[in-house]
C-alpha cells in the first residue's frame, strides 16, 4: 500500500496591495486566514519542513494529517499578516529567504516587492517559524556555473547563520528549477533537505533533495484549497502547469547545452 502523500502548500507574499510583479502568487490576509481555519477544521497537523524531512529520514510516524506552510522569497507581509494568523492557531511554518533581497547591509534592491529585514527574520524564527535557504539573489540555479552556484549557496547560508545564530538545514530552489548538480551542491552546503515545486504530493520516495509541492495562487479558491488539502484533483488543478514546466525544461536544458559548447569553442 502507498504511504499518503503530505501537502507542501508554498506561498509567497501575503498582501493586500501586491505588485505587478508579485499579484499573481500572493494571496490576501483575508484569504490566508480563511486557509489556516480550513486547515484546522479538517483536523490537519502542521509541521516545518525540517520536521518532516527528519522523520522521513529516521522512519519515525508522521502526525494526524500533516501538511506544511510553506514561504519562499521573504515578503514584509509573511511578518506583517501571516505570523498573527499562524500565532492564533499555534501553527509553524517554514520561511525561504533569499538573502540578497532581504532589507539589510546586504540588499542588492532586487526584491519585487517589500521585502523583510532581518530584525523581522528573527522575530520569525523566535516565534517558531523555521527559517531556510533559497539562494542569495534568486537565480536559475541549474543555469549558473559551478563557481556562480557555490557562491549563491554560500552567501545564503552563512548570511543566515550569522544574522540567526544557526545555519539554516532546509532549501528550497529558486523558480523550483533543479538539476543533479545542483542538488549534489545543496546537500555538499550543508543543507539536509530541499523542496521544488512539482505541483503534486510531497512523498518520501521522492528524496530528500527533490519534496514536491503545491501552489497557492491569488486564484486559488476556498474549494480548491480544500481539494490540494486532502489530495484530491491536484494533477487535474496544475495539468497546465506541468504540460509548460515540462516545455521549458527542454528549452532550458538547450540552453545549457549552447552555453557548455560556447566555452568549449571559447
Amino acid at each position: 500500500m502507498t504511504a499518503p502523500g503530505v501537502p507542501v502548500l508554498m506561498y509567497h507574499s501575503v498582501s493586500a496591495d501586491p505588485t505587478d510583479a508579485t499579484r499573481t502568487l500572493s494571496v490576501s490576509p483575508k484569504a490566508f486566514t480563511e486557509h489556516l481555519t480550513l486547515i484546522a477544521e479538517r483536523g490537519l497537523t502542521p509541521m516545518t519542513t525540517a520536521d518532516l524531512a527528519t522523520r522521513w529520514r529516521t522512519a519515525r510516524p508522521l502526525p494526524h494529517r500533516p501538511v506544511l506552510l510553506t514561504f519562499d522569497d521573504g515578503y514584509e507581509g509573511v511578518h506583517r499578516h501571516a505570523l498573527p494568523a499562524l500565532a492564533e492557531h499555534g501553527f509553524p511554518a517554514t520561511l525561504f529567504v533569499s538573502t540578497g533581497w532581504l532589507r539589510g547591509d546586504h540588499d542588492t534592491g532586487a526584491g519585487p516587492d517589500t521585502m523583510l529585514d532581518w530584525p523581522q527574520v528573527r522575530e520569525l524564527a523566535a516565534a517558531g517559524v523555521e527559517i531556510g535557504g533559497h539562494s542569495h539573489t534568486h537565480p536559475q540555479l541549474d543555469q549558473l556555473d559551478d563557481t556562480a552556484l557555490h557562491t549563491e549557496l554560500t552567501r545564503c547560508r552563512d548570511l543566515v547563520a550569522d544574522e540567526l545564530g544557526v545555519p539554516p538545514v532546509s532549501f528550497a530552489y529558486p523558480y523550483g528549477y533543479s538539476s543533479r548538480r545542483v542538488r549534489t551542491a545543496v546537500r555538499q552546503h550543508g543543507f539536509a533537505q530541499a523542496l521544488a515545486v512539482g505541483n503534486s504530493l510531497a512523498r518520501r520516495a521522492q528524496g530528500p533533495y527533490a519534496l514536491r509541492r503545491v501552489t497557492v495562487r491569488r486564484d486559488t479558491d476556498a474549494g480548491e484549497f480544500v481539494r490540494l488539502l486532502d489530495g484530491r484533483a491536484v494533477a487535474r488543478v496544475f495539468a497546465r502547469d506541468r504540460a509548460l514546466t515540462k516545455g521549458y525544461a527542454m528549452v532550458r536544458g538547450a540552453r545549457r547545452m549552447c552555453r557548455r559548447a560556447a566555452g568549449v569553442l571559447g
